[in-house]
């Protein structure tokens, strides 16, 4: 009879409940020596089953194992951006604004988010939250940018410069053209605050990158601003999320230099233990 050793790795990353750590605390364990682990250090499942006949009736019970996961996924795999939309559903207008991002640990790596929430005239900033490293890498790109944005008139979640979503918008403000006839945005007096709110005081928006915006929004496109000055490799995001980058550097560093070291070490093994000494015969 054939026998099978599965040791089944399935990444399900938390964002802020161990599972089976809360009220509803369960290990399921079942007769044929299956057993579901919680990593703590890793926030994975670990599934282990020994070895055991292939039977109908492992194979089932290896199935209901995979679908328990599954659901229990299905249940924890929200993202801190839908957790706070949320918490703000009453909230008539925000933006949620990739502020920082991170990530730690070399073997069992970790990955963390930091968010700039703007209501009205006021700024939040989110404690590091964890995220999945599937969604990490879907946003990699959008450090500055608005992931998501409400306003009156519904909900912006294609990835954009923050303030974007009230341009064009009468209420707010109107059109108007500088000395060389470029139509650009203005801001009512009242909401001047959104344009140092979302940096637009010395990058106004003209018109024809609003043309731009509206037809990537239209097609559920990112955009990255004029020349690509906003996401993590704009001009202007290099400024103003000064952070990031800074670390970005200091690892780079590092690394530089713990590579020097083990190159100096591997020169130092290969080296002859013998040294070779000057002289001669004497006459």
């Amino acid at each position: 009879m054939a026998f099978m050793n599965l040791f089944v790795y399935i990444k399900k990353r938390l964002l802020f409940q161990n599972p089976l750590t809360n009220k509803n605390k369960s290990v399921i364990s079942f007769h044929i020596s299956t057993h579901i682990i919680y990593n703590r250090i890793n926030r994975c499942y670990l599934v282990r089953i020994y070895k055991m006949p292939l039977t109908r009736k492992t194979i089932g019970a290896f199935i209901l194992v995979c679908v328990l996961i599954s659901l229990q996924s299905c249940r924890a795999t929200r993202s801190p951006v839908e957790r706070l939309a949320t918490n703000l559903r009453n909230v008539p207008e925000y933006s949620i604004i990739l502020e920082d991002m991170q990530t730690s640990g070399s073997i069992f790596k970790q990955y963390n988010h930091r968010y700039k929430v703007i209501i009205g005239d006021k700024a939040n900033y989110t404690d590091w939250l964890r995220v999945s490293e599937s969604f990490y890498r879907q946003n990699q790109n959008y450090l500055g940018m608005a992931l998501l944005s409400k306003t009156e008139d519904g909900y912006v979640k294609t990835p954009s410069p923050p303030g974007y979503q009230y341009v064009g918008n009468s209420r707010y403000g109107e059109w108007r053209r500088d000395s060389s006839g470029n139509s650009f945005w203005a801001f009512y007096g009242q909401y001047m605050f959104m344009s140092h709110m979302f940096g637009m005081v010395n990058r106004p928006v003209y018109r024809d990158h609003y043309s731009t915006y509206t037809d990537y929004r239209r097609n559920n496109r990112p955009y990255y601003g004029p020349k690509n000055q906003y996401g993590t490799n704009g001009t202007v995001t290099k400024q103003t999320n000064k952070s990031f980058f800074q670390r970005k550097m200091a690892k780079q560093r590092m690394a530089k230099q713990s590579f020097g070291q083990r190159v100096k070490q591997r020169i130092g093994r290969s080296q002859s233990p013998f040294r070779s000494r000057g002289g001669g015969f004497g006459k």
